[in-house]
């Protein structure tokens, strides 16, 4: 029984429809799949009815986008219902916020030399979520210019620290977005804590709160070594594990279902919800 825990759609940042999603996933033999789309539940619903064709059960997710300690943390949170109306009011703000983010790194990246027009940036928005970097990558990505091929560590470097563009969003607390999830009815997990910009930190993040960690995960160097290693934290620090492809689209080299995600994982999770 394959498993993945973390999916994006066209409702962030993801390439593929909700349909196309479901679709890949019963292709690939996934039979448990979490929508995980940042700061953005729309597909949910969508996902849920669809699913139902191909005996798919979906968990209803989000991925958030938090601050500790003045950088960036990704925060999943799992539930069994996303449609508490306090979630759904803090998503739409957080999304606002972040659509302004993107403006002003568009401006600091013609600043810095690099000519992008905001129009560039909508034709890769595929819905109403949050425009967000990643949007703003692919533009530059889809740019037609006499260069040649664009190199993609190049164009991220310029949001990374010391880049042109780097304006990491923090408005939204780690803590918040814990208590918030919680008071939703969800259960929060820590995600990719290996991209965490120091890895020590994943210790302060757990012991905030009984919480999850995403254990199983594709985009890390030494991904064996680091799954054993956060197997091991999770068991000592985290009330579950889980794990997920991250799946954006088919240029990701991580795809849909790929990653194994034990089947103990996938069931605590779930009980935990009760779904």
């Amino acid at each position: 029984m394959r498993s993945d825990l973390h999916v994006h759609t066209h409702e962030s940042d993801g390439l593929l429809s909700v349909e196309e999603v479901i679709k890949l996933a019963h292709k690939n033999n996934v039979q448990t799949l979490a929508i995980t789309d940042h700061e953005s539940t729309q597909a949910v619903s969508e996902a849920e009815s669809l699913a139902k064709e191909f005996n798919i059960k979906v968990i209803p997710g989000v991925e958030l986008l938090t601050s500790y300690q003045g950088h960036e943390v990704h925060l999943l949170g799992y539930f069994n219902n996303v449609n508490h109306p306090v979630l759904q009011d803090r998503l739409k703000e957080i999304r606002a916020q972040r659509t302004d983010l993107a403006h002003d790194m568009v401006e600091c990246l013609k600043s810095g030399g690099i000519s992008l027009g905001w129009e560039d940036v909508e034709k890769e928005v595929g819905a109403t979520g949050a425009v967000t970097k990643g949007h703003i990558m692919r533009a530059i990505y889809h740019q037609k210019n006499g260069s040649g091929q664009k190199n993609w560590r190049e164009i991220a470097a310029h949001f990374r620290p010391g880049g042109v563009a780097h304006l990491p969003y923090l408005n939204h607390t780690f803590e918040d977005a814990v208590d918030l999830i919680f008071s939703c009815g969800g259960l929060p997990v820590v995600a990719h804590p290996g991209l965490l910009w120091d890895p020590q930190m994943v210790f302060s993040l757990l012991a905030y709160r009984p919480i999850g960690l995403e254990v199983y995960y594709g985009y890390w160097e030494r991904q064996s070594e680091l799954i054993q290693y956060y197997t091991e934290v999770a068991k000592k620090f985290a009330i579950l594990s889980t794990g997920g492809s991250d799946y954006h689209g088919p240029s990701g080299y991580v795809k849909l279902g790929q990653i194994d995600v034990p089947y103990d994982s996938v069931q605590k999770l779930r009980s935990y919800l009760s779904i």
